[in-house]
């Protein structure tokens, strides 16, 4: 499967939040079998060793695999964040990474956006990553990361989006601004499987719900990064790729959004929009 793009960012993508050890290694091994090209970590994850030994280790050219990785919080200082990245580089076993996201806005940090977003770019002019973007930011953070980058594009706003929070002020403002934003959580850590609509809507697909909360995403010009540790639901979700939904289908979806945001972690969420 090659790398289908939206902007300068991967359609579809394997995510690897908590995913560790010989979890994660099994995982984007799979994944890469299967022909997924898009890896998303971040410094956080505690997993971009193992994901760079898999890599090196599987055969696939680097110019086929599209890598993501973020920036944790402790990172954000001028002097640390490239420093950092340069390790997460070594990690991953790249000359540098595709892309590096700011991964929390940490309204309450002692690193303010104004340094910590001057330091990415930084690690741009460095060579270190060949885009950035940001990861949780709402419209404040955005316009304000804009002001602060200047011309230096930002390539992706990696949010929470899945059927039960839309998320729709975030993505009204992102698409008049033309800031491609990417989901994660896009399957609700798997509510969408036990939903009415959603089975109803996958049955008239004969597809999965997972297949059908992928799709809408996707419908809708976001990226995707669906995790799993099992083959055959890697396996399945790609087949999102060649779900299409109906006006009536996402229409129906529309209904579901309840503001039921999942990661909120107090110290590092901003007031969201």
């Amino acid at each position: 499967m090659t790398v289908e793009m939206l902007g300068s960012v991967p359609k579809f993508g394997l995510g690897t939040f908590r995913l560790k050890d010989q979890v994660v290694t099994d995982s984007v091994r799979m994944a890469l079998e299967l022909g997924y090209r898009a890896i998303d970590t971040a410094q956080g994850y505690g997993n971009e060793a193992e994901i760079g030994k898999v890599l090196g280790e599987s055969g696939v050219p680097r110019s086929d695999i599209f890598i993501t990785t973020k920036i944790m919080p402790p990172n954000y200082g001028r002097d640390r964040l490239a420093p950092s990245l340069r390790e997460s580089v070594q990690k991953l076993g790249v000359d540098a990474v595709d892309l590096t996201l700011i991964h929390w806005p940490a309204p309450r940090g002692e690193v303010q956006p104004e340094e910590y977003l001057t330091a990415l770019a930084g690690a741009l002019e460095q060579g270190l990553t060949k885009q950035i973007g940001v990861s949780n930011f709402t419209t404040t953070g955005l316009k304000q990361a804009r002001e602060i980058l200047g011309d230096v594009p930002i390539a992706t706003n990696q949010v929470e989006i899945h059927p039960f929070l839309q998320n729709r002020a975030l993505v009204e403002f992102a698409r008049n601004e033309g800031i491609h934003l990417t989901s994660y959580m896009t399957l609700a850590v798997g509510k969408v499987m036990d939903d009415e609509v959603m089975k109803d809507i996958a049955q008239q697909h004969q597809a999965t719900p997972a297949q059908v909360a992928l799709a809408w995403a996707m419908a809708q010009g976001h990226s995707v990064i669906p995790s799993s540790t099992r083959r055959e639901n890697l396996e399945s979700n790609l087949k999102a790729l060649n779900l299409t939904l109906t006006e009536a289908d996402m229409a129906r979806i529309a209904t579901l959004d309840r503001g039921e945001r999942i990661a909120n972690p107090s110290a590092l969420a901003p007031a969201w929009d």
